[in-house]
């Protein structure tokens, strides 16, 4: 990926040790403690599994994705966003996957459908178009407006953070995972 690093999303994934006020302690998946803050501004999306038939042509999904040399993209997970959050994040953007690597996060409206050995769908994000492989043992889950119950302790976490002007980590959004899921973004 030619992008400089410094345009990468690089989500913090981990696991709720507590909540104490606007404070979420977390243990990271590589074992770091974290303590994040919570401002009224922080959106909670839950995060429930789902089946690859729930992606519908015209569903606004996210998904990141592996570039292949022929110019697909190769999905590691699909995440469909409930109607009310259509249009989130849209975008085709350098992105820090699960495993470490840096691949790609696209999210737009699915086009076209193709099933055949898992799933092709064309997505067109803005004013272009991404053509996307979805093998058949790729998590699809569905993403839903969710609220601050979501964060107990035990409960997995994707954060999207920034720094706030005194250089404390401040949680811009967090996806929950439901019933004990870990979200696979």
């Amino acid at each position: 990926m030619a992008a400089g690093s410094e345009n990468v999303i690089r989500p913090v994934r981990g696991t709720i040790d507590a909540v104490e006020g606007n404070t979420l302690k977390i243990t990271t998946r590589q074992g770091d403690k974290l303590d994040v803050a919570l401002t009224d501004e922080t959106k909670v999306n839950s995060v429930s599994e789902a089946k690859i038939s729930d992606i519908k042509p015209d569903s606004f999904i996210g998904t990141a994705a592996v570039q292949q040399a022929d110019g697909t993209l190769k999905a590691l997970e699909v995440h469909v966003f409930a109607p009310s959050l259509r249009g989130s994040g849209e975008g085709f953007n350098p992105f820090e996957s699960a495993d470490g690597n840096v691949n790609t996060m696209t999210n737009g409206t699915v086009g076209k459908l193709v099933n055949s050995q898992g799933r092709t769908m064309t997505v067109k994000v803005k004013d272009q178009e991404k053509k996307v492989i979805v093998p058949d043992d790729v998590p699809v889950v569905l993403i839903a407006p969710g609220d601050r119950k979501l964060l107990q302790p035990g409960t997995k976490v994707v954060l999207h953070v920034t720094k706030d002007d005194k250089g404390q980590v401040v949680v811009r959004g967090v996806s929950a995972g439901k019933d004990g899921l870990t979200p696979p973004m």
